[in-house]
């Protein structure tokens, strides 16, 4: 069954069975086995086999991220048992008017944070959530933002782990310089540029619809009775007062520095490489690490002599910290496996993949919007935007060559783009996880409230690939999906009422 059409079935079949009972554990689960069962022929025991050694390689490989998540977990479990966040959401809520303000910020913390999409997703959660939760800002809302602001801000950002992901995915002895050209792909990366607008213009005028307006409206009937945060696992109103905002600011500037640090120890930066070059031979899973436990030495420095809070409360974080990721973290042990069955080693969706795409050399004119459309699926399928890369990227440089170099650059870019939406949407994809473990939401209803936002600029980046590969003409294909999403904003504004205006929960005071 590798590299076939039943390569798709076992990720296809876990998306629908998520979407359908909205229970992820379950259908990631089915998923995988149905993906070991494909590839042992029908051997029950071997096919359990085969998902244990999938997740023990896959597991083993990220340890490094699930020890940052673990780490983090404690970091806000500290910050909110010390007081801190209550101090701050009282300074925000006197700074910050209303919902806009609220939304707004959110967006430009997460284009600030743009090293990396993991450490994007969980501090900007981290830091805005209270400051959401005080205006009455649905969870589903903030975790669409905080996913909108990850991938497609690190994606534009030269200087991040995924600059490193793109460059490393060229052939070897293809002669092209890989930070180069993924320099060029970034005015092009339609959907990453497209979608960002289209956060601020939701962000801004609160016309939101589809699934995310039926959230906005049950979360503005049922913030009264507390279910929309029911899972909160304490009042920030309710602990302790000690903390102060720099108790809260101090430990986040220090973890950020921290891993940017880190970053470019790892990459080499003390044994004499330039800013650039460590940054894209970075470690980044060690260096968020490595970032986030001298961010927690900081914290306990920071609180325990000044007695901001007892030793044996802040201990008592370390397991109401564990506590609070092992949702996070289950669902990404089971995305990498289902990601490692589907992998070169098994049944080898992308060799599957790549087999179509290439097929399809022949329709020139075709080609960037094909390329944008099969990576979009790929990294639905998969979960994994950098998986794709590597995937794409390499069968891209042979279907078009390095002669005809003006090409080849929009390709790589559609490549990106859509590599980036699918993993926007997927249900699988570890940064839509994070988002929704920042924002604390649930998984599901993520998912589901952002997907017609994705669709609808995924729409317009298509047209803009199309109109780009019909004329050659990049700045043309950017043009077009402007358009479109202008005239879709458009439409948005006369159908759709505001829903974040006119809200006693502006004030941020209790209605």
């Amino acid at each position: 069954m590798a590299e076939t059409v039943w390569a798709v079935f076992p990720p296809v079949l876990t998306i629908v069975l998520a979407l359908a009972t909205k229970e992820v554990y379950m259908s990631l689960l089915i998923g995988i086995f149905a993906g070991a069962m494909l590839f042992t022929g029908g051997n029950a025991l071997q096919a359990i086999l085969t998902i244990f050694a999938v997740m023990e390689e896959k597991v083993g490989g990220n340890v490094n991220i699930l020890v940052f998540l673990v780490i983090l977990g404690i970091l806000v479990a500290a910050i909110t048992q010390s007081g801190a966040t209550a101090a701050y959401g009282e300074w925000a809520g006197r700074q910050i008017r209303n919902k806009k303000s609220a939304l707004l910020l959110t967006a430009l913390l997460g284009i600030v944070i743009f090293i990396d999409d993991y450490f994007n997703c969980l501090t900007v959660g981290t830091v805005m959530r209270p400051i959401t939760d005080k205006f009455r800002i649905s969870r589903a809302k903030l975790a669409f933002i905080i996913d909108a602001t990850a991938a497609p801000v690190c994606i534009l950002a030269p200087v991040s782990s995924w600059a490193a992901a793109v460059s490393s995915s060229l052939p070897e002895n293809s002669g092209i310089d890989g930070f180069a050209l993924f320099l060029q792909t970034i005015p092009t990366n339609l959907y990453a540029i497209l979608m960002m607008c289209f956060m601020f213009f939701i962000a801004w005028t609160g016309r939101d619809f589809g699934t995310m307006a039926k959230c906005v409206r049950a979360n503005r009937e049922n913030f009264v009775t507390g279910q929309e945060y029911a899972d909160a696992e304490e009042d920030p109103a309710r602990a302790p007062r000690q903390g102060s905002i720099a108790d809260l600011l101090l430990p986040v500037l220090v973890l950020i520095a921290a891993c940017v640090f880190g970053m470019l120890y790892t990459g080499g930066i003390t044994e004499g490489k330039s800013v650039a070059d460590a940054f894209a031979d970075c470690d980044s899973s060690k260096a968020l690490a490595l970032g986030g436990f001298i961010a927690f030495v900081f914290t306990a420095f920071l609180y325990l002599p000044r007695r901001v809070m007892p030793f044996t409360r802040f201990c008592e974080c370390f397991t109401q910290g564990f506590k609070a990721m092992v949702p996070a973290i289950f669902i990404l042990c089971l995305a990498w496996t289902m990601s490692g069955i589907v992998s070169d080693k098994y049944l080898n969706l992308g060799g599957y993949v790549g087999h179509i795409v290439s097929d399809s050399a022949s329709l020139g004119l075709f080609l960037p919007a094909i390329f944008f459309v099969v990576a979009g699926f790929l990294a639905f399928s998969t979960g994994t935007s950098w998986g794709t890369f590597g995937i794409l990227i390499p069968i891209a440089v042979a279907v078009v060559g390095t002669n005809d170099y003006p090409s080849l650059v929009t390709i790589v870019a559609a490549v990106l783009s859509g590599a980036v939406a699918g993993d926007h949407a997927s249900p699988i994809s570890d940064t839509t996880i994070l988002a929704s473990a920042g924002a604390q939401c649930n998984h599901i209803e993520h998912v589901r409230t952002q997907i017609p936002y994705v669709i609808l600029v995924c729409a317009c980046s298509f047209a803009g690939y199309l109109v780009d590969g019909f004329t050659r003409n990049s700045a043309l294909g950017v043009a077009a999906g402007f358009a479109c999403l202008a005239a879709a904003c458009a439409f948005i504004t006369a159908k759709y009422p505001s829903l974040e205006t006119d809200d006693p929960g502006d004030s941020g005071t209790p209605s």
